[in-house]
């Protein structure tokens, strides 16, 4: 039997299958040709079987849409609540799909040609306000290795607004304290001098002459902070310290792992700082990814303009 025999074959039996075989078929030739993971593949079977029981409600089958009922299916589910962003998500599973259809001549068109994607908003980092900041970094009193520890992890945090996983991979060689700076490698392996300021240089060397050999035992790590037994602590575990310490400083607002960073970036503009300067310190690469913190920071100034403004 000759190519073109075995893909009219192919085409044909395609074009009579029912929606899930449908579906089930595509999802084959994902996983032979881009070898997704089965958490892919089936993130994309969830999004198709979820479009296919809306059509069922209106008596069609998933290859009996156009570019009008799939559009009203994307309005369907933005009017139930559910996220621009996971809406995104199923009409690039559409697409995808639609496109295999069409290439396996099922369909003589794509009806996902013409969609456009919705709009996604950047959602705002959470962020603290100086007092609970203040509350925070007050929290750990004691003078045990891990207070000690924790202490000068989130003085450094709240200083350079540092990520969480650039803090805790730290090591004792890239920090200058004669300088006062770290020198950080931030994604892509982008390297970027931040100072470190007075109170968070006070704080660590506290903690590297008292603290920070007790942890270590008899191990000679380069790590700067680390963990109980000696190690590079887990992001997931200074986290958990934070979520620890707020508690301890009364702080019930909703926190983030990135909680210092945001804060660092949002009292910095709302101080004056210079937004590209912002940017340098958090190593964005783009300024537009530093701008979301002038939305945060304007908010401020007009709390503090309505509350001691004459005529606010």
């Amino acid at each position: 039997m000759s190519n073109k025999t075995v893909a009219m074959s192919n085409k044909t039996s395609l074009s009579g299958a029912a929606g899930s075989a449908l579906v089930g078929r595509y999802l084959d030739i994902l996983w032979l040709e881009k070898g997704l993971s089965a958490n892919t593949l089936a993130a994309y079977r969830r999004d198709l079987e979820a479009l296919e029981a809306w059509l069922t409600t209106v008596g069609r089958r998933l290859e009996e849409v156009d570019n009008a009922l799939l559009g009203d299916y994307l309005s369907h589910r933005l009017s139930k609540n559910l996220s621009a962003r996971s809406t995104r998500r199923a009409l690039s599973s559409m697409r995808g799909f639609y496109r295999y259809l069409v290439r396996e001549g099922v369909l003589d068109s794509d009806p996902t040609a013409l969609l456009d994607n919705p709009r996604v908003g950047r959602a705002l980092p959470k962020s603290l306000g100086e007092e609970d900041v203040e509350k925070l970094l007050a929290a750990p009193l004691g003078d045990s290795p891990l207070e000690l520890r924790d202490k000068a992890m989130l003085e450094v945090l709240y200083a350079t607004g540092l990520r969480v996983t650039e803090l805790v991979s730290l090591t004792v060689g890239q920090i200058n304290t004669r300088q006062g700076v770290v020198r950080v490698l931030g994604k892509g392996s982008k390297e970027r001098l931040v100072p470190l300021g007075d109170e968070a240089l006070h704080h660590l060397a506290v903690f590297v002459r008292t603290g920070r050999p007790l942890l270590l035992g008899a191990g000679q790590g380069e790590v700067l902070f680390p963990s109980s037994r000696g190690q590079q602590m887990t992001r997931q575990t200074f986290w958990h310290r934070i979520k620890y310490w707020a508690s301890v400083a009364g702080i019930d607002k909703p926190l983030s792992p990135h909680t210092l960073r945001h804060a660092f970036a949002t009292h910095l503009l709302n101080h004056g700082a210079d937004l590209r300067v912002v940017q340098l310190l958090l190593g964005h690469s783009d300024l537009s990814t530093t701008q979301i913190y002038t939305h945060i920071a304007q908010s401020r100034m007009k709390e503090l303009l309505a509350s001691h403004h004459p005529r606010g």
